[in-house]
């Protein structure tokens, strides 16, 4: 048999000072490519990255404004990732974040719309939060239970199981009926209904600042899962399965047990971002998850699956997101399209760098001189 034109082999001796230039450099390269689309643009790149990185905050006359948008996105993204990283440290493949969202974002409307003016804020947010959690979990502990009852391929359920979600978003969305309660009864098109106050987030306000209060959920979960995978039985056994479901087996770990419980923790954390956003939103929407289940998967495998790791790394790309929409309203050439170009490159970069500081190629010539 042939041998392979190109092996991958893993580098010896990389460390995270190595990591974070190769980073440094990547997002460098990338930022230098945006400057020649932008230059051929006829946007200045250096105020277009400063707006970007700056949040637009710098001359704006309600730069707290900035921070509350840049925080509504940042914590689905951060609770998205820390959820998915706990699957994958399992080696379950869950790609079903956008579905799970999307599930939580239903459940929770559908409670924040029927209960709303029925019971005080706390509880309506509290109902919300447990039905978000209820239906991202049981979505995602669906695929997890064909996986173990029938050894599926939890990669394509979970995958197919986010365009039912969707759908299902976009039926709820273009149907008007009667029985319809997501939509508003007061226009003629089909407009998803607006909260009432009582299943509207919870704000601290610090002057003109308010802080959603997702935000203090979103750091105390953060803590929460790292103690939990650290310091605990569970997160133990979530690393054994991990590496060797046979050994795993072989101490007497229930391993199909394990799989259910994490999936369907991961999954209800994402379910809670969803509940979590539409509530600081105030409605529905059929771009409810802004791709935060796509993204998700990046800023976990960026972060090595590293609690820490992804809050950072959940920052970051928040700040691109953010920062790209806001510097792009100053020009009239840029559009959103411009800053998911942007975007896609910085993060092709940084895997890039993140694959080529781990791993090397080796030629076929190589091989054989290595035999």
């Amino acid at each position: 048999m042939n041998a392979p034109l190109f092996r991958v082999v893993k580098r010896e001796g990389g460390g995270p000072l190595r990591l974070a230039v190769s980073y440094v450099a990547a997002v460098v390269l990338a930022l230098l490519v945006g400057t020649v689309l932008l230059t051929l643009l006829g946007v200045p790149a250096l105020t277009y990255y400063k707006g970007m990185f700056t949040l637009g905050i710098p001359g704006s006359r309600y730069p707290f404004k900035q921070v509350e948008g840049f925080l509504r996105l940042f914590v689905p993204l951060l609770l998205t990732s820390l959820a998915l990283s706990l699957a994958f440290r399992m080696r379950f493949w869950n790609i079903g974040g956008e579905g799970q969202f999307t599930m939580g974002a239903i459940a929770g409307a559908a409670v924040a719309l029927k209960l709303g003016d029925v019971f005080p804020q706390p509880l309506v947010l509290l109902l919300m939060s447990l039905a978000g959690l209820a239906a991202g979990g049981l979505y995602g502990a669906l695929a997890a239970w064909l996986k173990v009852k029938f050894q599926t391929n939890e990669t394509l359920m979970t995958l197919m199981l986010n365009y039912i979600a969707l759908y299902l978003l976009r039926f709820l969305g273009e149907t008007k009926g009667t029985w319809n309660f997501f939509l508003s009864s007061q226009s003629e098109r089909p407009k998803f209904e607006k909260f009432p106050a009582g299943g509207q987030m919870l704000e601290l306000s610090l002057g003109d600042f308010h802080l959603n209060l997702t935000l203090v959920a979103a750091a105390f979960i953060c803590a929460a899962l790292f103690v939990y995978l650290r310091y605990t039985k569970h997160g133990y056994e979530i690393a054994v399965v991990g590496d060797s479901p046979n050994t795993a087996r072989y101490a007497g770990m229930g391993v199909g047990r394990i799989i259910l419980r994490t999936v369907f923790l991961s999954a209800a954390l994402i379910g809670l971002a969803g509940a979590f956003y539409v509530s600081s939103a105030g409605t529905l929407s059929t771009a409810v998850t802004n791709d935060v289940g796509w993204t998700g998967i990046v800023v976990a495998w960026l972060a090595n699956l590293n609690t820490l790791g992804i809050v950072v790394a959940s920052l970051l790309i928040t700040v691109l997101q953010f920062g790209s929409q806001v510097a792009g309203t100053s020009y009239a050439s840029i559009d959103a399209n411009f800053a998911d170009l942007l975007q896609g490159v910085i993060l092709f970069a940084v895997l890039a760098a993140d694959f080529f500081t781990r791993f090397r190629l080796v030629g076929r010539g190589r091989q054989e001189g290595l035999k």
